[in-house]
């Protein structure tokens, strides 16, 4: 059995579209930990959790004390911890990073703090390996206001927050999903990462579930890569993912396995972007073990060893389905034979 790439689940589908008008309550930290942590598959369990550093999880501000109770809380449970989410579009101290000049210096801050509590994790020995992920903070209808100069303000902060990330030992990964302005399509990504310039300070976070919508050209028709009778033909499908996997895999930092069904979900103030699907769904598009080797081995399908853990993203999930023992059991077993098939061993 493989022991590489660990295999984390991530908190924040316990906040993301939840706690706001129209939505489902939050699940807490508490919660979403005892769900990972029961989960088992012929004695295989997860290694880890990736975190979102957002209230009423993990506060941004979180002092010294917070971060050691956090960390003994998690280490209790026998993980470490990989990825941080920064909150760099958040309402109380966060900003598009296309914005003002105070926004934008916003947006460095909450990486700023991001990486604080990263260093603190590593140093209490309990976060191995993971970055920080952000994003854009900003919609796509602004960023067509003005797409090249737009796009040009999101570089620029994204290249100064990379050097803060770099004096604190981390790196940044921007999330590929198409309801971020300047982000939104494979194209633009690429763009954007290559107006950075930055690639071992600022790369690319790959989900399955959103970059399906890249090949489908969802929120950007004109980058769609799937031919335009496609009706879900098995190697049509292969030929776009391999083609966007091509493109994209060597700023690949950080990635999820997930499924998706193609169509696209909102939650509370959440924008529609790719659906997340348990890894069972019938309605899934994604071969989850084939899809996923297209970002962990090369063109010539030779393993990179690169990434030393992988997350399930299960955001927008019902309350309901995730309170369900079975729901993180059969993604562990997704998972395993991603590993499996994927894998290597140290």
């Amino acid at each position: 059995m493989h022991n590489y790439p660990k295999l984390h689940n991530a908190m924040w589908p316990g906040l993301v579209g939840k706690g706001s008008p129209g939505s489902e309550p939050c699940i807490d930290l508490d919660t979403m930990l005892d769900l990972t942590a029961s989960a088992e598959v012929n004695g295989v369990k997860f290694d880890g959790v990736d975190l979102f550093l957002y209230d009423p999880h993990v506060s941004i501000d979180s002092s010294d004390d917070d971060i050691k109770a956090l960390a003994a809380k998690i280490q209790a449970k026998g993980f470490v911890v990989g990825s941080l989410v920064a909150p760099v579009w958040s309402p109380t101290g966060g900003g598009s990073a296309m914005g003002s000049t105070e926004e934008r210096a916003n947006f460095v801050g909450q990486v700023r703090k991001a990486c604080r509590i990263g260093a603190r994790l590593r140093e209490v020995g309990l976060r191995p390996h993971g970055l920080i992920r952000i994003d854009s903070a900003c919609g796509t209808a602004e960023w067509a206001e003005n797409p090249q100069a737009n796009t040009s303000k999101i570089a620029a902060t994204f290249r100064e927050a990379g050097k803060v990330a770099a004096d604190h030992g981390e790196q940044l990964a921007a999330e590929g999903e198409i309801c971020w302005g300047g982000m939104h399509s494979w194209k633009d990504m690429l763009q954007l990462l290559e107006e950075v310039a930055c690639p071992e300070l600022v790369g690319f976070q790959a989900d399955m579930a959103h970059t399906l919508h890249y090949a489908l050209g969802t929120n950007a028709p004109e980058h769609r890569i799937v031919p335009p009778c496609f009706n879900w033909e098995p190697e049509a499908l292969a030929a776009a993912l391999r083609e966007m996997t091509h493109a994209l895999r060597p700023w690949t930092l950080d990635f999820h396995v997930a499924q998706n069904d193609a169509t696209i979900k909102g939650s509370g103030t959440h924008d529609q972007t790719g659906r997340h699907c348990l890894a069972n769904d019938p309605n899934g598009k994604l071969d989850i073990v084939r899809d996923a080797g297209y970002w962990l081995r090369d063109d010539a399908a030779t393993l990179t060893r690169r990434l030393r853990h992988i997350c399930w993203d299960g955001c927008m999930f019902s309350n309901d389905v995730m309170r369900q023992a079975d729901t993180w059991s059969n993604i562990l077993a997704a998972m395993l034979q991603v590993r499996a098939t994927h894998g290597w061993s140290e």
